[in-house]
């Protein structure tokens, strides 16, 4: 499983990789040294030695830590350490704050169970014994738990009745590939990416979860195999469901690639869409001798942005907000938020020594990183003040104390 680290390979990977497999311990990679007044010194250790993730056991300033600009300095707190919260997971996913609830909601999408970590005494608990392998999720400005339940290929809100309402499940009369990642928007609105690579992985998913369904869950019998669904070419979007229930495509295909991690700016003027990495489609070519062939389209592994017009579709002025290149290295974007300030905190993989998160300001100048031993498919902003960063990295849960205030419901 290291290996698959190592070769910076994402979240759909590591799902193939690592279902049925036990734990993975995190295990730091080595420490660089970087200044605290100057950018990132590219000197390895002479003796890299492992480091004990904790939340006493790291000297400060946190080597891991590293400013590249000084805009980043004045969003980080005083002496604040990467801390170790948990690392009993096999692949942690979204990671999302209640606010009413004061605890901080996480997946496990390889093993199916939803968890939560209570604010007020740092325990980890059993939220949902079966979540058919949820992926992103996020709380809306009414408090409500939103999921892309990856599985069933659909977008479900937890009601404060305890009933499950069902957002979107199909659109044009075919079913979802397997939602990703989801953010809520004052209006009412829901956005969720769908990109193609969600019927394969669903599919290796679907008898687990069958065979954990309790009574009365509403699983569809043909959750994994609608035929309507398999006959027609996948289509990578990312779609809005409007206060009514409306459902319509912000970002077609063409616009954007395998759509991965999305945020709003602060003032919901921006939209930002990370392109994951690249997957194989499965097109068939029809008549004598037909056979079937693998398509490759490539995600370009970059962050876009959007301006956003309220009320009105589509969305304009598309552009590049980053490459995600670093140091001659090709980075893989994943999860994202913005905080206060406008700066986008990006989950990423990569090689060894570079994956963690990286943070860019506004204009898109990466300013600052946090180093992990694993790439990190998602983070949130958590706390009764929001200006805790929360990090899932493969089997664990990490947090940081920073001093910038993520943008959510509150």
């Amino acid at each position: 499983m290291a290996a698959l680290f190592d070769r910076g390979l994402g979240r759909r990977a590591m799902l193939a990789g690592v279902a049925g497999l036990s734990c993975v311990a995190a295990r730091s990679r080595g420490a660089w040294a970087a200044t605290a007044d100057a950018p990132e010194t590219r000197q390895p250790d002479p003796a890299p030695h492992a480091r004990v993730w904790g939340a006493t056991h790291s000297p400060a300033p946190d080597a891991e830590v590293i400013v590249l600009d000084h805009a980043f300095r004045g969003l980080l707190a005083g002496n604040a350490v990467v801390e170790r919260v948990w690392g009993h997971g096999q692949w942690l996913e979204g990671p999302a704050w209640s606010a009413q609830g004061r605890y901080l909601l996480f997946s496990d999408t390889a093993t199916s169970h939803q968890y939560r970590y209570v604010w007020e005494t740092g325990e980890v608990t059993l939220f949902r014994p079966e979540s058919y392998h949820a992926s992103g999720s996020a709380f809306d400005y009414q408090g409500r738990q939103i999921t892309c339940e990856h599985v069933l290929r659909r977008v479900i809100r937890w009601e404060h009745d305890g009933s499950v309402h069902v957002v979107a499940d199909r659109f044009e009369g075919q079913r979802l590939n397997a939602p990703n990642d989801v953010i809520a928007h004052p209006d009412g609105s829901i956005w969720f990416t769908d990109p193609v690579a969600g019927p394969r992985m669903a599919g290796q998913h679907f008898m687990e979860a069958r065979r954990a369904e309790p009574a009365g869950s509403g699983l569809p019998v043909r959750a994994a195999g609608d035929a309507g669904a398999q006959a027609a070419t996948p289509q990578d979007h990312t779609f809005r469901v409007d206060a009514s229930g409306r459902i319509d495509v912000v970002l077609n295909q063409q616009q954007l690639v395998d759509p991965n991690g999305l945020c709003f700016s602060p003032d919901f003027s921006r939209l930002y869409v990370a392109s994951a990495a690249r997957q194989a489609r499965h097109a068939t070519a029809h008549g004598k001798g037909s056979a079937k062939e693998h398509v490759w389209q490539d995600g370009d592994l970059s962050v876009h942005v959007f301006d956003l017009h309220a009320e009105e579709l589509p969305l304009s002025n598309p552009r590049l907000f980053t490459n995600m290149r670093f140091e001659g290295e090709q980075m893989s974007p994943d999860g994202m938020r913005a905080d206060l300030y406008g700066n986008i905190w990006c989950g990423v993989s990569g090689p060894t020594g570079k994956a963690g998160v990286f943070v860019f300001n506004p204009e898109g100048q990466l300013i600052g990183r946090i180093r992990l031993p694993q790439g990190v498919s998602n983070l949130t902003f958590a706390g009764p003040e929001r200006d805790w960063l929360f990090m899932c990295a493969g089997s664990t849960l990490y947090r940081l104390r920073v001093s910038a205030q993520g943008c959510a419901p509150s």
